[in-house]
């Protein structure tokens, strides 16, 4: 099974693009925050795939490594 989006992810991790899109992130959430919220489906640096509690919706998150934050909810 080929991952069609590796090189674009890699390249996001490499130049630090999840530090950038978190300055600009109107809502994050901490590790505790986020299995408050949401259920973990899968990851693939620097995305989550989610399903949000309160109304079932799925979707991505972006997330940081160090610190951890997880922010920009885009449902699917």
């Amino acid at each position: 099974m080929t991952d069609e989006t590796e090189k674009v992810r890699r390249h996001m991790l490499a130049t630090g693009q999840p530090e950038r899109d978190l300055e600009q992130a109107s809502q994050r959430w901490s590790p505790q925050e986020l299995t408050e919220e949401f259920i973990v489906q899968g990851f693939l640096a620097p995305f989550v795939v989610v399903t949000r509690k309160a109304d079932g919706k799925v979707g991505t998150l972006e997330f940081t490594h160090h610190p951890r934050w997880y922010f920009n909810f885009k449902e699917d």
